[in-house]
């Protein structure tokens, strides 16, 4: 199975409250309010670092989860994030794509 890599995407509004993550969609308005472990996920999709070990060695640490069952939760947390365009998903790692501010 290929990895999966995960990156927040920009086009998003989120606020962390307390130990949840509020997360609304700018494309289609869709507002998700993240538990504890799917803000784990949140906060640690960077786009360098694959989702299978985001869930092994964060969430199954911190939460203390079956990591078979980790990972499906993850998996459909991912799925239904992205089809909202919030998470990017991608087989290789998310490099930043956005403009410099240096000067040419």
């Amino acid at each position: 199975m290929a990895e999966k890599y995960i990156a927040r995407s920009k086009a998003i509004a989120a606020r962390l409250v307390g130990c949840e993550m509020m997360v609304m969609s700018a494309a289609d308005s869709t507002f998700f309010t993240l538990n504890e472990v799917a803000s784990a996920i949140w906060q640690a999709a960077d786009g360098r670092t694959p989702l299978a070990e985001i869930v092994s060695g964060k969430v199954c640490r911190e939460f203390d989860v079956d990591p078979e069952q980790a990972q499906q939760g993850a998996d459909r947390f991912v799925d239904e994030l992205s089809q909202h365009g919030i998470l990017l998903v991608s087989d290789q790692p998310l490099i930043d794509s956005s403009p410099s501010s240096e000067c040419p």
